[in-house]
């Protein structure tokens, strides 16, 4: 082709340019994770989407309210509130909550391919992804404190004392960021690397369901064989047993696994390891966000 063939022509289609204030950085970072918040929950989404997480949700808190209810009309002792315990407990329903609606953050952006036009802007693609991840972190907090929230109140409502019910509310909500923010990881790492949505759940519910039954085996098997190192450490394969066994060495709660940490110092170097693999993850996943926004 000559070079007279390849002249081109600037059409003036009418676009005006944008003469508003324009938003800050940190105001970007909010609105993303404000709005990746509400996703989860399926508001600025079909009416459909809102009925499994709020389904979910009220599910979640029929145990509290039973338990609230027996105080209140049987006059039960309050050690019937097992706040640390109540995330173990329903972990079915946790993880079942946390694999249906992490693809909503990390799966359509980047499967759609839309993501390389959000990451063309200032934001960058480390920002975008940890703005996402904190969206999900935020929304698991809110489905898993308000079962606590509601047990805790409820009990000083049916005549506990606060006093002795405090400190136990706060190793439990203590276990619940730290559990938030693990599973959160293991979910958005799943999701942004299946990208289609059945897939997604699948493998969240795998590794995250599947590997609290491994687990407790691997460790009750460990501890009848007497490697009780092995036992201890195993925790680190599933954050919900992970979130017990610290709970139980760094704030005396009550276990629900075969082998919690037994001393201080183990529980904080599980907690401090527990700590390093989540960064790992978070790096992993920065990584994947800018392979796709290249």
């Amino acid at each position: 082709m000559s070079a007279q063939d390849s002249t081109g022509v600037i059409h003036d289609i009418g676009y005006r340019r944008y003469a508003g204030e324009r938003t800050p950085r940190a105001g970007i970072v909010r609105s993303l994770l404000a709005s990746g918040v509400v996703a989860v929950f399926g508001f600025g989404r079909s009416g459909k989407a809102k009925v499994l997480p709020f389904a979910l949700l009220g599910m979640t808190l029929v145990p509290a309210v039973i338990q609230v209810g027996i105080m209140s009309i049987i006059g039960l002792s309050a050690d019937l509130l097992t706040y640390s315990a109540y995330n173990a407990g329903s972990s079915f329903l946790v993880v079942l909550f946390v694999a249906a609606q992490a693809p909503v953050l990390f799966s359509r952006d980047l499967r759609s391919g839309v993501i390389s036009l959000y990451l063309a802007r200032p934001l960058g693609a480390t920002t975008f992804a940890l703005t996402r991840w904190a969206s999900l972190v935020l929304a698991i907090l809110a489905f898993v404190l308000t079962p606590l929230l509601v047990l805790f109140i409820g009990g000083l409502a049916a005549g506990a004392s606060l006093r002795e019910e405090l400190p136990r509310v706060a190793v439990a909500l203590a276990g619940a960021v730290l559990l938030a923010m693990l599973v959160a990881t293991v979910a958005a790492l799943v999701a942004s690397w299946t990208l289609r949505r059945g897939l997604a759940i699948a493998g969240s519910i795998m590794v995250l369901l599947v590997g609290i039954g491994v687990t407790a085996g691997l460790q009750e098997v460990a501890r009848s064989e007497g490697v009780l190192s092995l036992a201890h450490w195993a925790a680190l394969l599933s954050p919900f047993v992970l979130v017990d066994s610290v709970q139980v060495a760094l704030g005396d709660a009550p276990t629900q696994f075969p082998a919690p940490a037994e001393t201080t110092g183990l529980g904080l170097l599980l907690l401090g390891t527990a700590v390093a693999l989540m960064v790992l993850g978070l790096v992993l996943l920065v990584r994947r966000y800018r392979s796709k926004g290249a």
